[in-house]
């Protein structure tokens, strides 16, 4: 019998009653009802400098980058909602995930918190398009860094209205794309196993 799963849920902002924070707590709902196990981080517990050459040079790796890529690498897939920030993903987002590929092992032990991981991505704005260009860029980026995303995506536009009192997706359309991009990540995730 397969193993059910591992699947690291996180939003590219932490600010209060964000709309991503909102979204990625939409997918954990959806998922926790899957046969998978789900971790819900939030950025704001792994605290990160601007991303520094030479400041790692000084001082080694940060041990919130450590500690987060020890969460990628413990899980089979990834879930990540991004906010749109002029046509692209936030800085914070964006740090965070170049912290992460800088390391490569944890003492003694490779890790491997990208290359041949899962995921499935999704963005919101509160604007027409949904953050359709942020998705796009962290699409380019995950892939680059050898994640395996699965073709199913969400872009939440007019993301003010777009929950309903239980934090649910109101429209049928959005909790349809939320619903497959889902299920097609646990359903390849198991296969991956």
């Amino acid at each position: 019998m397969r193993q059910q799963p591992k699947i690291l849920i996180l939003a590219g902002s932490i600010r209060s009653g964000s709309f991503s924070q909102q979204l990625a707590d939409a997918y954990a709902a959806r998922l926790a009802a899957m046969p998978c196990e789900i971790t819900r981080i939030t950025l704001s517990d792994y605290p990160l400098p601007i991303m520094d050459e030479d400041l790692q040079k000084e001082r080694g790796l940060p041990e919130s980058a450590i500690k987060l890529a020890r969460q990628f690498d413990h899980h089979t897939a990834l879930m990540i909602v991004t906010p749109e920030y002029n046509g692209s993903l936030p800085p914070l987002l964006k740090n965070a995930i170049d912290w992460v590929s800088r390391v490569k092992a944890d003492g003694d032990r490779p890790l491997s918190p990208y290359r041949g991981k899962l995921g499935t991505i999704a963005s919101s704005s509160n604007g027409a398009l949904g953050g359709i260009s942020a998705i796009t860029h962290l699409r380019q980026i995950l892939t680059r860094l050898g994640v395996l995303l699965v073709t199913e995506q969400l872009a939440l536009a007019k993301a003010a209205s777009a929950f309903d009192r239980d934090g649910n997706l109101a429209g049928e359309r959005d909790a349809g794309l939320l619903d497959a991009a889902c299920r097609s990540l646990v359903e390849k995730a198991t296969l991956l196993g």
